[in-house]
């Protein structure tokens, strides 16, 4: 078998415990909060609770991604090994820490001619990014070749659906997503936008539902009309939320009655302080594997 590491960014927004059971490296991002700056390590240099409640109070947030010097840092003690590396980053439609990695990887290739770097664009974000991953370190495990790997993730990425909705409006007028007459107005009616990603990696609303229940009825009926095999779906399904653990739970319930064949338990992990610096409190997001984006 060949001796190569899978790794991403982390705002595949999966525990750390997970990536370390799956084997797969993990570069991170970094956030200020408050004017404070941190580490984007999945929770671990200040609680996901505390994030947002923090943004709740008020505090402002900003994100960076990661540069090239610190791709060249992280690639190089693989190289040094004699190892190989596929990095898949965070969607290039959201952010631009695939151009870092590629320039890492020109850098690193001149000064390590005999070894392999291939970066893929998962044009994907949070868990359904992290969804892609698990996959990935499948296929490893199973013995495939790193070439083919990444043929592989380049071939099916687009099959990775992501459909999100929020019950607060407050933080997309902050960032920009809705004007501030519209969220003014969302907010009196109980409209939950849904969006979803599109096949250019861009988040981009879809729907303007009014109340909780109807939005998470919506995210539902777009799994079922999204997945290959309708109700006999047997993939992994993965939930993302910002704060809001009993919305999350409510779909993933939801799920698991509509797809008796799923591959385990959904699994719900929080959305981490790099997206959730954008999407604040409130936000429930939905993956799994299905249709390809072609829109």
């Amino acid at each position: 078998m060949e001796n190569y590491v899978i790794s991403c960014c982390s705002t595949a927004d999966l525990t750390p415990e997970h990536f370390a059971a799956r084997n797969i490296q993990v570069i991170n991002f970094h956030f200020s909060l408050g004017g404070k700056q941190y580490e984007d390590d999945l929770g671990q240099s200040i609680s996901f609770k505390d994030f947002y409640q923090a943004m709740r109070d008020g505090a402002e947030t900003r994100t960076s991604q990661v540069n090239a010097e610190e791709f060249e840092t992280f690639f190089e003690r693989f190289l040094r090994e004699g190892r190989d590396v596929l990095h898949v980053c965070l969607s290039s439609g959201i952010s631009g820490v695939y151009n870092s990695a590629n320039a890492a990887r020109e850098t690193l290739q001149k000064k390590y001619p005999e070894r392999r770097i291939f970066v893929v664009d998962s044009l994907g974000a949070s868990s359904g990014y992290g969804l892609l991953m698990d996959k990935l370190a499948d296929l490893r495990d199973g013995g495939m070749p790193l070439d083919t790997l990444y043929t592989w993730a380049n071939g099916h990425r687009l099959e990775l659906n992501h459909w999100f909705f929020s019950t607060d409006l407050s933080f997309y007028v902050k960032g920009g997503r809705i004007s501030k007459t519209s969220g003014r107005v969302g907010t009196l009616l109980g409209i939950c936008p849904l969006l979803n990603m599109d096949y250019l990696g861009r988040l981009i609303p879809r729907f303007k539902i009014r109340s909780k229940k109807r939005v998470i009825e919506e995210i539902v009926q777009k799994m079922e009309a999204g997945t290959q095999d309708g109700h006999d779906y047997s993939g992994k399904c993965y939930i993302s939320q910002s704060d809001c653990y009993e919305d999350a739970a409510t779909v993933a319930k939801l799920v698991e009655e509509r797809f008796p064949k799923l591959n385990g338990k959904v699994e719900i992990n929080y959305v981490g302080t790099t997206i959730g610096s954008h999407t604040g409190p409130g936000t429930v997001a939905l993956f799994f594997w299905g249709n390809t984006r072609n829109d």
